[in-house]
């Protein structure tokens, strides 16, 4: 369908029409000489007197046009483009980070497996991710995990099995007890910076009790969406937990609005695997830009305007050199 992705911006349509009248039209004095004897004076010389203070009519064509270019240039910066239907990409060629959370809160022991087991929070985490990594055909993907520091465990690849493997190594605590969520979406960013794919996702699993970032989640997600990183994250964890272990939910959501993405709770292991499925199916929407089309058009008037006004000033230079 069609749509404006600016529509505030046909607000600067009356702006002429108000300058127009609230200003008034420039006049300049100059100094001339008065002589008692005028009218002979302009008769021995040939001349018509007129008024000292003109102001020039407007042709209706040059107020037409000039109102046509300026609703174009209008329509243009309200920015005009047709929006296709929602496409689904079962499996896309994208670049996809999981940052997955290794602090001492996930070896919180509160984590129910589908088959009613209680796990640790990174387990748990790490028996749905394995599947997620296996179905991620024709998609880069990066592994970052964090703690008290963040670091890169794998590099952009499509080796999925090596990074299954790699993830199934990971141990709670070896990035440290404490959790950095701000510095982990800053380095997520700086991972992605000479990246050329069209979606650029960050999927962030913690438990969301931020401890110890030197950049504040909020902040790096500002910068996330900038950069047109968009950020999924995922709580994990009870929200009953208290201390350490407790789940802060509020800097996940925000996180997620802040970059246009969602938000999502993942209790236990039922929960988690509907999320990977709902992941899987990310969807877009294709939107072709018309800007330049008004935009285009106001400016081939303005050009056949000005051509016009000036072959007439042209012609009618011409026509009183002949009368001469």
């Amino acid at each position: 369908m069609f749509e404006f992705a600016w529509p505030w911006m046909f607000a600067l349509l009356p702006l002429p029409f108000l300058v127009w009248w609230l200003l008034p039209p420039y006049r300049a004095r100059q100094a001339s000489v008065q002589v008692p004897f005028f009218d002979r004076l302009a008769a021995a010389t040939g001349q018509t007197p007129q008024q000292g203070a003109v102001v020039r009519r407007r042709r209706a064509a040059q107020m037409i046009v000039a109102i046509l270019v300026w609703i174009l240039i209008v329509v243009a910066l309200a920015w005009p483009q047709w929006v296709g239907d929602p496409l689904t990409r079962e499996v896309s060629a994208r670049d996809l980070i999981l940052a997955v959370d290794i602090s001492g809160s996930m070896d919180q022991r509160d984590f129910r497996a589908a088959d009613g087991q209680m796990l640790t929070r990174l387990d748990g985490v790490k028996r749905v991710i394995k599947d997620f990594i296996s179905r991620r055909h024709g998609d880069r993907i990066a592994l970052i995990l964090f703690g008290t520091r963040a670091y890169v465990q794998v590099p952009f690849t499509q080796d999925l099995q090596t990074a299954q493997e790699l993830l199934e190594q990971t141990q709670v605590g070896m990035a440290g007890q404490q959790t950095a969520i701000g510095d982990t979406i800053g380095l997520a960013i700086k991972t992605l910076e000479k990246s050329t794919a069209k979606q650029k996702l960050l999927i962030l699993l913690t438990d969301g009790n931020d401890t110890a970032s030197r950049v504040p989640p909020e902040h790096a997600a500002d910068i996330a969406h900038q950069n047109g990183v968009v950020v999924y994250t995922i709580g994990v964890g009870d929200p009953a937990a208290s201390g350490e272990n407790r789940v802060d939910l509020s800097v996940l959501r925000n996180v997620a609005s802040t970059t246009q993405g969602q938000f999502f709770r993942a209790e236990d292991g039922a929960q988690l695997e509907a999320i990977s499925a709902n992941l899987d199916t990310l969807s877009w929407r294709p939107k072709l830009p018309l800007f330049q089309r008004p935009l285009g058009a106001a400016v081939i008037l303005a050009l056949a305007l000005w051509l016009a006004l000036l072959a007439g000033s042209e012609w009618g230079r011409r026509k009183v050199a002949r009368h001469a």
